[in-house]
């Protein structure tokens, strides 16, 4: 999933890594003949890129960015008192990530983007990518809530 380039840093290694709008971090190391990005060696040549695109195959993964500290949470819903607005396609805001939690009963969560349509149970959450159409439905008796994260500034 392409995600724009928001930031960079440098790792602990001296490399340089571009911070992407999921709050995920992705190497852009200039290492010719293997990687040819000469562009990241001037602050320059860096500031040119903020804003492109990059493959994001954490977001494809469903995969938090680590650390991620929770921002909010849903009160709890059952199959009654949940909203009409999650159970149809519907995205959180860049950089806002979601955990599904099913504390009874099964939910079924799809993500037709990424070709996900799976069911949830307790110890089963469901992870929620940044801007990315999804929806819930639950499938009998449940009860669950949703927390939200963002990642954690370096």
């Amino acid at each position: 999933m392409d995600r724009p380039i928001t930031g960079f840093s440098l790792d602990e290694a001296g490399d340089w890594t571009a911070t992407l709008n999921c709050g995920h971090r992705q190497h852009v190391r200039h290492k010719p003949p293997f990687e040819n990005r000469p562009w990241v060696t001037t602050a320059a040549g860096r500031e040119s890129r903020m804003g492109a695109m990059l493959n994001c195959v954490r977001c494809d993964s469903f995969e938090l960015p680590e650390p991620a500290d929770v921002v909010g949470r849903t009160p709890e819903f059952t199959e009654r008192t949940l909203p009409d607005a999650l159970r149809t396609n519907h995205t959180t805001a860049a950089g806002v990530w979601g955990r599904i939690v099913v504390t009874e009963g099964l939910v079924r969560y799809q993500v037709p983007a990424l070709g996900v349509d799976r069911d949830l149970e307790p110890g089963v959450p469901g992870i929620v990518v940044p801007e990315v159409r999804h929806a819930v439905e639950p499938r009998g008796a449940a009860r669950l809530h949703v927390e939200f994260l963002r990642a954690r500034p370096r």
